[in-house]
């Protein structure tokens, strides 16, 4: 069996790949390691989407952790920040999040959370991951009351909610606003707490059935909420993903704003009020150009991490930097939370919009994107890392940067999961930039395939 944790945790179609099986060991093995061997009794806060196979898993999964002697703490159908910042509320020595995130319903995954709300690095990871596949380390199996137990958190929801309004200090009432909650578990939490700080809400895409989860909706299915905004004249609307750790917005007009925008309006607000940490954003290298030229024309640093928000996370505690996130809406506050909150990121927008008194589309002028085309060369498998020493691809790229003058750029990177290398480029002139992505495709599968 190859490598069980991906990107995000352990991801899988419920009941084929991610098995009952896996799930128990995962919450035992999980218990062991992040727990400690002396602790008493450890508590392990579990929180899940709104997916059929969440139920069946929280079951397994919480018998894995009861079976290595600790309690499981179950908050129900709760977003992924929810359990990274209830498990520093509420001292417990780990979170686990049953969400497949912004995938279809058969999927599902399991991620973990320390004790203090941070995603797990590689080697806590690969630990895990031997005991389970090598039998690396021996668990104990505790017997009579040292066996765990299972508790059910009724105030989960209500706290976290609690929590983010006390984020913004402003009153949100005269906004209209549109939420697609894509049936994930921001239904549960975000029409409740825009509504408490004042806002007009219109809600779709909140009625939850198992299999409806970011199923044409949510932040990857946006023309939905784009009509619905337009329609109801709403001064924003707002999406989720199935876990909420994301969320993208579109303005009044109905025009998108993705996450490199909201860094942008929510990073220059934080820097005129003195509280942006060394004027700096962590973004990604796939974020707009356009970003670069919007950050040195008002005084702002950049600082490019890998994609992924493990690693803008690990560039922002490496710096202390408090502000950083992806084009996709994954936007990390570490004033406020350890992960990606989607809930927190909207309320920050809202309260930026609201303090202004400008549009949304006013405020998103601030930064102007430079055309992207983004391609997929098909190669072998075992070929797609080897573009970084082919001489061919490699003066192909150098000749097509040197053109652009500074005003463009080239970035290939592989698929982690798929036998495909991802060509961006990246420039002003459309046509042209379409033209060069599709040339240097064929040169990759011709070198590659």
């Amino acid at each position: 069996m190859g490598r069980l944790f991906g990107t995000d945790g352990v991801r899988g179609v419920a009941n084929t790949e991610l098995t009952c099986e896996l799930a128990y060991k995962l919450g035992r093995a999980g218990a062991y390691v992040l727990t400690g061997q002396d602790a008493q009794k450890p508590r392990i806060l579990v929180g899940k989407d709104t997916r059929r196979s969440s139920d069946m898993l929280e079951s397994a999964l919480a018998a894995g952790i009861c079976s290595a002697g600790a309690q499981a703490i179950l908050a129900g159908v709760i977003p992924t920040p929810a359990v990274a910042c209830l498990v520093r509320k509420y001292g417990c020595d780990a979170g686990v999040v049953i969400s497949a995130s912004h995938n279809p319903a058969e999927f599902n995954g399991i991620k973990f959370f320390n004790s203090e709300g941070y995603k797990l690095p590689d080697e806590t990871e690969d630990r895990i991951e031997r005991i389970i596949l090598d039998a690396a380390e021996g668990i104990p199996s505790p017997e009579g009351d040292q066996v765990g137990t299972v508790h059910r958190l009724e105030s989960a929801v209500e706290d976290y909610v609690g929590y983010a309004i006390q984020t913004i200090k402003t009153d949100l009432a005269g906004l209209r606003i549109a939420l697609d909650c894509a049936n994930g578990a921001a239904s549960v939490t975000s029409p409740e707490a825009i509504k408490r700080l004042g806002a007009e809400v219109l809600v779709i895409n909140n009625q939850p059935d198992g299999i409806n989860i970011n199923r044409g909706c949510g932040s990857t299915h946006l023309d939905m909420l784009k009509r619905f905004t337009l329609e109801n004249k709403c001064h924003v609307g707002l999406a989720f993903d199935g876990d909420a750790d994301r969320v993208l917005a579109v303005d009044e007009n109905g025009c998108l704003v993705d996450g490199d925008h909201m860094m942008a309006i929510i990073g220059l607000d934080l820097k005129n009020k003195g509280l942006l940490a060394h004027n700096t954003i962590v973004a990604t290298v796939m974020s707009n150009m356009g970003f670069d030229e919007m950050a040195r024309n008002n005084g702002l640093n950049i600082i490019k991490a890998p994609v992924g928000d493990r690693y803008v996370l690990e560039k922002m505690l490496e710096g202390g930097f408090v502000l950083g996130g992806e084009q996709s809406g994954h936007i990390i506050m570490t004033m406020h939370n350890t992960t990606g909150d989607g809930l927190i990121t909207a309320l920050k927008l809202l309260s930026v919009l609201r303090e202004s008194g400008r549009k949304l589309s006013e405020l998103n002028s601030i930064m102007k994107d430079y055309p992207q085309v983004l391609r997929n060369a098909r190669v072998s498998n075992d070929k797609k890392y080897n573009y970084r020493e082919d001489p061919v691809i490699a003066e192909h790229c150098t000749r097509l940067e040197q053109a652009f003058h500074g005003e463009g750029r080239v970035l290939i990177r592989p698929s982690g999961t798929e036998p495909l290398v991802r060509v961006m480029i990246e420039g002003k002139d459309q046509d042209y930039i379409t033209r060069k992505a599709e040339e240097l495709v064929r040169i990759i599968e011709e070198r590659l395939g």
